[in-house]
């Protein structure tokens, strides 16, 4: 069942998912601007390689969140121009408020949300999964290496680094994939071309010569010549490297 959360409820919550995170952890936010304690869990998490992507709205981060995302590799950023959603979710729990990942809010704003666990509510757990796996999938990608900048850049010149380092870099780039066991659309990784819930069955034998039923690129049917170690089916192959840097 759904719990009510006030500001202070939404800040313990949402450190307590962050940090609680095993497998994947999506967090969908209009604005950001990090705390401490986030940087903190959130690095946690890329250094033990699990799988984090951020949607946000507006490409106008601070220099503080434009170097620090710059030195987190593995944490997958997005666009989506018509975000206004925040809701933050991992394997087991999700919340979904009127906070945005911003430090302000956190705390100076009056907010208000809701928690959910997959243990006590699977069906809302998975309505909320579905939605936000739909707009990771409207969302782009960016590719793109953010230049450091510092306090003294003035914001023109800031802009100009990041439209200049897009015209050559391929910045917005659709990572959509397909899960290879039930075809459903997921992030494309080649290390990780299953969704969670089929990820969950290959598990248990864990055999990555198993064949499987779609290729992770194009969602075509790949009759069962695609598996875990090899996701891509070989008429795809070059185009999966051309755009997605493989």
């Amino acid at each position: 069942m759904a719990k009510f959360l006030n500001t202070t409820g939404i800040s313990y919550h949402l450190e307590e998912l962050i940090k609680g995170t095993k497998d994947r952890l999506i967090l969908i936010s209009p604005y950001l601007q990090f705390t401490d304690r986030i940087k903190e869990h959130l690095s946690n998490l890329n250094i033990q390689k699990r799988d984090i992507r951020i949607v946000y709205r507006e490409n106008k981060l601070h220099f503080e969140e434009n170097n620090w995302l710059e030195s987190q590799i593995g944490i997958r950023t997005s666009l989506c121009k018509t975000l206004h959603a925040k809701c933050y979710i991992n394997e087991n729990e999700a919340i979904i408020t009127s906070m945005n990942l911003y430090e302000f809010s956190q705390q100076n704003n009056n907010e208000m949300g809701i928690y959910i666990s997959k243990a006590d509510d699977a069906d809302l757990y998975n309505a909320t999964l579905e939605e936000v796996q739909r707009l990771l999938t409207i969302s782009d990608e960016i590719r793109v290496t953010i230049k450091k900048v510092n306090a003294d850049t003035p914001a023109k010149n800031e802009k100009k680094v990041v439209e200049t380092k897009a015209a050559y870099s391929k910045t917005l780039v659709k990572q959509t994939g397909f899960c290879i066991r039930t075809g459903v659309s997921i992030p494309f990784n080649v290390e990780k071309p299953l969704s969670y819930d089929a990820f969950k069955l290959w598990s248990k034998y864990s055999d990555s010569n198993y064949t499987e039923k779609f290729c992770h690129f194009s969602g075509e049917s790949s009759n069962g010549d695609t598996t875990v170690s090899r996701p891509i089916l070989k008429k795809n192959w070059k185009n999966a490297k051309e755009i997605f840097n493989l």
